[in-house]
């Protein structure tokens, strides 16, 4: 790992038989379709995202400290997380974005690192992907091995996130500002899945990659 950030993550890293990659992308870019065919290649994905949502259910240890936060406001009748309210709260209010990530980030960070301590305790190698939208902006990013980001032209990332969430033009191109430019991410990447074209055309990049992530795989297995 590049920077072992907790005692578990060092003790993973000791045994480390196994590559570990962070998978990332911008709204609508195609990253979950991505982790799909990786998983289908062979990978072990963990998706942080499903993480997240699953940390949000009633009565869990980040439920209570995000109702803290927000208050009774952001709930549903049932007591449950309205999850659209949440995400308009935070969306227009950067700090209060902010405060929510400080929340939910480091859990999910805790959960993605307990899944990946399993993995590596129970298999004698392959190549694990942590699949998260937001892994480069909580610095994340720098736990792993190798980096991959998904990418697509603007206006066909805008006409999937206006056909998919039923926005308008306005709202979709405000989606897209909120994020971190697609251009600072493709920096920092090892590896850069472009999604304009076919389907056929990514399934091969990411078949690439995945050859190239084996042979990186067998390597680490080799030094040991």
């Amino acid at each position: 790992m590049r920077v072992p950030a907790s005692t578990e993550v060092t003790q993973c890293a000791i045994m480390h038989r196994m590559l570990h990659v962070g998978l990332t992308g911008n709204i609508a870019t195609g990253k979950s379709q991505a982790a799909h065919v990786f998983a289908e290649l062979g990978a072990h994905v963990i998706d942080a995202d499903v993480i997240a949502h699953d940390l949000l259910v009633k009565g869990t240890r980040t439920y209570l400290k995000v109702v803290e936060a927000f208050g009774s406001e952001i709930l549903t009748m049932d007591g449950s997380v309205n999850r659209r309210k949440l995400g308009e709260i935070v969306f227009n209010d950067s700090e209060r974005r902010k405060r929510l990530n400080g929340i939910v980030h480091p859990d999910v960070r805790d959960e993605v690192l307990r899944r990946v301590c399993e993995l590596e305790e129970s298999l004698p190698g392959g190549i694990i992907i942590v699949d998260a939208a937001l892994l480069i902006e909580s610095g994340h990013h720098k736990l792993y091995d190798r980096l991959v980001v998904v990418t697509c032209d603007p206006n066909l990332q805008l006409a999937r996130i206006i056909n998919r969430d039923g926005l308008t033009v306005e709202q979709a191109k405000a989606r897209m500002a909120a994020q971190m430019p697609a251009a600072e991410k493709l920096k920092l990447a090892d590896y850069t899945i472009e999604t304009s074209g076919t389907l056929r055309e990514t399934h091969e990049q990411i078949e690439a990659i995945y050859h190239d992530l084996l042979l990186q795989e067998l390597r680490l297995r080799n030094q040991e």
